[in-house]
């Protein structure tokens, strides 16, 4: 069962959560997320448990608690959403389309 586990401290690491986990199981697999530029911790993770039994055991005792002085939060991973592929986004600020060149009024 894989969980998501929010709102940790920059500092946490990989073995901080899997010795937390420990104690409900075993941790199949612990990812911290990071950042791509700067590679600093993004406050979340994910810890997969050997069944749903663990899974769900961990869940409850986590849900809340205090974890280095942040109040965890702890629940199942939903599916990554499927989002378009690409950068950028974001707000545009004229001066036409590449594609299609200058806009012409």
């Amino acid at each position: 069962m894989k969980l998501y586990v929010g709102n940790l401290t920059f500092d946490t690491t990989d073995q901080d959560l899997r010795e937390l986990f420990t104690q409900y199981g075993k941790p199949t697999d612990v990812a911290l997320v990071t950042d791509r530029e700067t590679g600093r911790s993004r406050g979340f993770g994910f810890v997969t448990m050997g069944n749903a039994e663990e899974g769900n055991a961990a869940i409850s005792a986590l849900e809340g608690k205090d974890f280095q002085g942040r109040n965890l939060t702890v629940n199942e991973a939903r599916p990554r959403e499927d989002r378009p592929q690409g950068g950028g986004g974001g707000r545009s600020f004229g001066g036409g389309d590449r594609d299609r060149g200058p806009r012409r009024y």
